[in-house]
């Protein structure tokens, strides 16, 4: 473990090039894309052996917070910086590296994403320890990754002169010469041949202090706000404070509001199997692949198709002759589209947020810390879910103001709190749970409880709760 050092993970994407898998309210960085765990525990487990988990920051915004601190629950409550508003990079950056300067003045601090790919651990970490290295240096550092391909979805780096005394492990520290937005293919291929260009990874290590000061050069308006900040840390009204702040700044990122301005930016150039994950064509590099270059998942049956990516759930999905295309197939949306319109994908989902479709917002199965709920049909008054709830596992203590709700048991046995009665049910058993009623669901048993749920109301949104008791934590 590196003294003064922590570890900030970028977790409030939306990734929403990754529909119909991702969704608003399970966005990329939280789902096993590539393995058996998580991107963002992935990013987690990659990084504990840098820092210990009490220096190690997660900045999302409150919706993702309560999702991530159950796939993380090594990252305590207390370790989750919230954005107010999402207002960029810039602002997300500056909001941690505040709250780190107020817990340790010399502290340097590494910005990942908790949605990127890395293949090679051991190399990543090398990078990581030369970067806290040069950043002590006062530099901000950057990695700059080698380009394997003419990339246009990417922005680049420029390197310039080798920076003295910055003799690294893993080889040179270079003085950054500028930032280069998305390119055109034909200036994308000469990056390529061209040593002195890097990818942006999106990577960096700083002082909290040096990073703080940067911001209040080129960016004083989002200095002040940071100023308030920190001067309400722990006084009880931050949360006020921070929307405040936030509802007056512009949407910037850190690269254009900072890095493109500042005169001590360094690059640290690396190769450790890097993927941002961007778009549903990135299987292709991180995904193993049959004899006609395709990536199959899931419950798929696919004749003769060649180069094509084909992703199923639980509903089999069959496919015949298909060349250079995309398939995705969830509970409630299916996505079919040539994968060079795959970086397309967004812009059905700004159509679907258009029309208030709910496939934009979650999916019809939704994880929870104690099981899952998925949405079997609804009507204009009515909803019918399948509760499953984990052997040993409990419910809120809860009350909803526009719904009342009637549970069948199908399996396992179910002890209800109604009110000041608590009882139990078995399977082909059910009960009455009426508006304005505190209750609670729990499974004293040894196997899965499954339930059917009709929820009948005025009002049937997740949001009709009042919690009185969680165990997990949730307000």
């Amino acid at each position: 473990m590196i003294e003064n050092v922590y570890i900030v993970i970028m977790a409030g994407g939306s990734g929403t090039r990754f529909w119909p898998l991702s969704r608003v309210d399970m966005p990329k960085q939280l789902l096993k894309i590539y393995g058996e765990e998580t991107l963002i525990q992935q990013t987690i487990a990659r990084v504990s052996s840098l820092v210990p988990f009490n220096r190690i920051f997660i900045v999302t915004n409150k919706k993702h917070a309560e999702q991530i601190r159950f796939q993380v629950p090594e990252i305590t409550k207390e370790n989750f910086i919230i954005e107010p508003l999402a207002k960029n990079t810039a602002a997300a950056i500056g909001l941690a590296a505040v709250h780190i300067n107020h817990l340790n003045p010399d502290a340097v601090m590494g910005v990942l994403s908790a949605d990127h790919v890395i293949r090679n651990t051991d190399q990543f970490l090398n990078i990581m320890h030369d970067a806290f290295k040069v950043a002590s240096m006062d530099y901000l550092v950057t990695i700059g990754l080698k380009p394997t391909r003419p990339e246009t979805g990417y922005g680049y780096i420029e390197s310039g002169e080798t920076i003295e005394g910055g003799e690294l492990a893993t080889g040179r520290v270079i003085a950054v010469k500028r930032f280069i937005e998305k390119p055109d293919i034909e200036t994308a291929k000469k990056y390529l041949r061209d040593n002195h260009f890097f990818w942006n990874s999106g990577m960096f290590v700083w002082k909290t202090g040096r990073i703080l000061e940067e911001i209040g050069c080129f960016m004083p308006a989002l200095s002040q706000g940071l100023k308030e900040i920190e001067a309400a840390i722990g006084k009880g009204d931050e949360e006020d404070v921070s929307r405040k702040a936030f509802s007056k700044l512009e949407s910037v990122s850190i690269d254009y509001g900072v890095m493109e301005k500042s005169v001590r930016v360094a690059v640290i150039p690396a190769d450790f199997g890097w993927n941002d994950v961007g778009s549903w064509t990135a299987l292709d590099e991180i995904s193993q692949r049959d004899d006609g270059g395709n990536v199959i998942a899931g419950n798929v049956i696919d004749i003769d198709s060649e180069n094509s990516i084909i992703y199923a759930t639980d509903r089999l999905v069959a496919t015949l002759g298909l060349k250079d295309m995309v398939v995705v197939d969830t509970e409630d949306a299916t996505l079919v589209c040539r994968k060079d319109k795959a970086q397309d994908v967004k812009s059905i989902v700004e159509r679907l947020k258009k029309r208030g479709s709910e496939e934009y917002i979650t999916h019809r199965t939704v994880v929870r810390p104690w099981g899952s709920y998925t949405l079997l049909g609804k009507g204009e008054r009515f909803q019918i879910k399948c509760l499953t709830v984990n052997p040993g596992a409990r419910l809120s203590l809860q009350m909803h103001y526009h719904r009342s709700e009637h549970w069948v048991v199908v399996a396992g046995t179910a002890k209800v709190t109604r009110g000041e009665e608590t009882f139990f049910i078995n399977p082909n058993e059910s009960t009455y749970i009426p508006m304005d009623t505190k209750h609670r669901l729990e499974n004293p048993g040894k196997i899965l409880l499954q339930i059917i749920e009709v929820q009948n109301g005025e009002y049937l949104k997740e949001d009709d709760i009042v919690r009185f008791d969680d165990e997990y934590g949730r307000e």
